[in-house]
């Protein structure tokens, strides 16, 4: 090979280099579809030709439906053609539907921007108590039944809506009437991380991507470093969770459960943590007795809040090691000014804590100055 081909080999190998990556900034630069999600499984954001799309995709239990929604700045003028949902901006009047949608709003320092809210009784935050007291959110129905009229004399931007397994009658309502509605679906997210990642589906709504990333980066940071901690446990007790809810049937966490995977991360020998699911198992009492009757700890009996309640609902607890060594410990006891639990309300956006509480309880010596955050030993 002479030394003028090798030269044009050399000046056409590197013209194609530079044009690649000439057309590889072009691409990253006009059709970005970089997802800025780690964790969660049913939202995603992402940026596609320079448009912000906020993507639901998981709304409800067995939905089929993906939910698009593009993103608009208020001060952007522009014209914009789309066959889309368009939600601007931020958004100055919002009503929001579930307790764990309380948090995260309070996080990004927006609660003042929430204008109705259904049942407000469980509301447990002091700060939007607050403004519920002073009139400044408005009771807009009991639980799953929304007040439309109530509703729509609020006027609000937006609807932040959840539902069990369908689309909600009184939420397609609403959208009728030309009110933005989007569902929030944190609660059907698989992993502790996951639920918590849903701050920043409240970061685009009130623009405030950059706030949302940095407090979840720190919820992130801190579960994370609990995690490793709980590693260097001399000790792995067993564990036991969930009571009998009706007809001797006992309920507890599937082994691919989302407290299941905290009590995996917190390093503890969970019984059923080799079972199948994401829901919670159906047991007989006998078959949960046979397994669980030594275990070390009882962590979250249900509903139940003391053992007298234990006892009155069932006399064989009393035969559980658990119960005889005084290691039953609940999340059921702290609540709110109202009666909401703080747990229900605060746990999904806090995982860190709830974390921080499991191996705190089961192996104490690992966080000495830690004190419980949601868990109390039961009376």
């Amino acid at each position: 090979m002479n030394n003028n081909f090798s030269k044009i080999l050399l000046v056409t190998f590197l013209s194609i280099i530079v044009s690649c990556q000439k057309n590889n900034k072009e691409v990253d630069k006009n059709y970005s579809l970089k997802s800025k999600i780690k964790y969660a499984k049913g939202f995603d954001i992402i940026n596609e030709n320079g448009s912000k799309k906020l993507i639901i995709k998981t709304a409800y239990q067995n939905s089929n439906n993906v939910f698009k929604y593009i993103i608009r700045n208020k001060q952007n003028k522009k014209t914009i053609t789309t066959n889309g949902t368009v939600i601007s901006t931020p958004i100055r009047k919002i009503v929001v539907t579930s307790t764990t949608h309380i948090p995260m709003v309070e996080l990004l320092n927006e609660e003042t921007s929430i204008v109705g809210f259904p049942y407000s009784k469980y509301i447990s935050s002091k700060k939007t108590r607050k403004l519920i007291e002073e009139n400044k959110i408005i009771e807009i129905g009991k639980e799953s039944s929304l007040n439309t009229e109530i509703l729509l004399n609020l006027q609000p931007e937006l609807v932040v809506g959840y539902s069990v397994s369908s689309a909600d009658k009184s939420l397609t309502t609403i959208k009728k009437a030309g009110i933005n509605v989007i569902y929030n679906g944190d609660w059907l997210e698989e992993t502790p991380l996951g639920r918590a990642e849903w701050i920043k589906f409240f970061g685009v709504l009130f623009d405030k991507e950059k706030e949302a990333d940095s407090i979840f980066n720190s919820i992130e940071k801190n579960y994370l470093n609990a995690k490793k901690i709980a590693l260097s446990a001399k000790s792995k007790p067993t564990v036991l969770s969930g009571a009998i809810m009706s007809k001797d049937i006992w309920n507890l966490p599937a082994g691919e459960s989302y407290v299941a995977q905290f009590l995996r991360d917190a390093n503890l020998n969970y019984l059923w943590q080799d079972t199948k699911g994401k829901g919670s198992l159906s047991l007989s009492f006998e078959s949960v007795f046979d397994k669980g009757q030594s275990a070390n700890y009882w962590i979250a009996p249900g509903y139940f809040t003391s053992k007298d309640q234990l006892l009155k609902s069932n006399k064989l607890y009393a035969k559980f090691n658990a119960y005889q060594q005084g290691k039953i410990f609940t999340p059921t006891i702290k609540k709110g000014k109202t009666g909401g639990v703080i747990y229900y309300e605060l746990a999904g956006t806090r995982p860190d804590l709830v974390l921080k509480d499991l191996i705190k309880i089961c192996n104490p010596e690992l966080l000495p100055d830690y004190k419980l955050a949601f868990f109390e030993e039961m009376p």
